[in-house]
């Protein structure tokens, strides 16, 4: 079983940059991708960026050039790092970890971004 928590979230100005931290309960080496998602208010969650254990990446259209997803196995840490926030950004960004079969999720950390 794997906790996910999830910080770095709050109020940005459009322009402004913000870093997303998820900290997991395990060594994230042994977790084979994780993700980066976002929900907006009465929107579907949606996939932004995920990073395998291999490194390689990948990112949602609206967010390449602005995101860059990292993660650092020494301290069990997911990270998101977001320039050129825009109002459409805003949202509840959640860290999701998979191992094997089973899928985790942390809590969720809201990003609001004002124009």
């Amino acid at each position: 079983q794997v906790q996910l928590v999830e910080s770095g979230g709050g109020l940005v100005q459009a322009g402004g940059s913000l870093r997303l931290s998820c900290a997991a309960s395990r060594n994230i080496f042994t977790i084979n991708t994780m993700a980066w998602y976002r929900q907006a208010p009465g929107k579907q969650r949606e996939l932004v960026a995920y990073i395998t254990s291999g490194d390689s990446t990948n990112y949602a259209d609206s967010v390449k050039g602005r995101f860059t997803i990292s993660r650092d196995n020494a301290k069990n840490t997911l990270y998101l790092q977001m320039n050129s926030l825009k109002p459409e950004d805003t949202a509840v960004y959640y860290c999701n970890g998979i191992v094997g079969p089973y899928d985790y999720w942390g809590q969720g950390t809201q990003v609001t971004v004002s124009s």
